[in-house]
């Protein structure tokens, strides 16, 4: 009986999964920078020192975007959007900090940059909010009877 459950809801509910882990992952690793000034300043002078331009910018852009992107991913809604932004952020990421360093070194800023492809190509799955709304739109109103 439970075979047969996981059978049909185990796409969908290893893309839940995925989707929130992911927007959990994101909004964690930046909650600091965007709710604590000093943080912010410290990641400001992290991509100071990988030559970003305009740091301060940058940091706030960054962290912001991630922040904003992982709510996003845990609600699913405008779920394509927020992973363009994630695989953005994560490539630039890869090629102006990562490059050059260990694998093992790499492997989160990878897992992001998938995680955020994999949901580039196939939208936020049936357990979202977006996919709750786009049904509940096109269900026809019950009619009244006298």
């Amino acid at each position: 009986m439970a075979t047969a459950w996981l059978g049909k809801t185990r796409p969908e509910t290893a893309t839940l999964l995925l989707r929130l882990f992911l927007g959990a992952v994101l909004i964690y690793g930046t909650q600091d920078n965007v709710f604590h000034h000093g943080r912010m300043v410290e990641f400001r002078d992290f991509l100071a020192q990988h030559h970003f331009p305009y740091p301060m910018l940058s940091a706030h852009l960054s962290a912001w975007a991630q922040f904003g992107c992982g709510w996003l991913l845990v609600a699913g809604v405008a779920t394509r959007a927020a992973a363009l932004v994630v695989v953005g952020n994560f490539l630039v990421a890869l090629v102006m900090v990562h490059q050059g360093l260990p694998f093992n070194q790499n492997i989160a800023p990878l897992a992001m940059l998938i995680g955020g492809v994999y949901f580039l190509l196939h939208g936020p799955g049936r357990y979202s909010l977006a996919e709750y709304l786009a049904r509940r739109s096109t269900q026809v109103p019950p009619v009244d009877r006298l």
